[in-house]
């Protein structure tokens, strides 16, 4: 193989991520998140019923710091995976291509996320 003089493409010490490249890498991380999330609710739904002591220990791993900090996740990649959704399908629709609509969308789809996250928490905590 014959070396070339033509220049590398950027790799990601030179490119800087733009916000439109994080939320689509995210949406995917997202569905992925999700996937292995229901499995997580086919365990739970499995030990439901198998019985009262495997609902207990299943109940009890999801209790536990470590399950909150699971089902804490699962919940905020449902809810981004669903603004970013209904984002797309404004999108499908032709509304809001242009690039400071793209960004506003973009910050809309993480707030909103991150506030439907919070009040699910408060509200199941309390």
């Amino acid at each position: 193989m014959a070396l070339s003089n033509r220049p590398l493409s950027p790799h990601l010490q030179i490119y800087r991520p733009q916000l439109t490249s994080v939320l689509s890498i995210t949406h995917r991380a997202t569905g992925v998140a999700l996937t292995l999330g229901l499995l997580l609710l086919v365990y739970w739904l499995l030990a439901l019923a198998a019985g009262p002591e495997s609902y207990s220990s299943a109940r009890e791993l999801l209790a536990s710091w470590i399950g909150k900090v699971v089902l804490f996740g699962f919940s905020f990649a449902l809810f981004y995976h669903l603004c970013n959704g209904i984002r797309h399908l404004f999108w499908d629709a032709g509304w809001g291509f242009d690039l400071s609509s793209t960004y506003a969308s973009g910050w809309a789809v993480v707030a909103v996320s991150a506030a439907l996250t919070a009040l699910t928490w408060i509200v199941a905590l309390s």
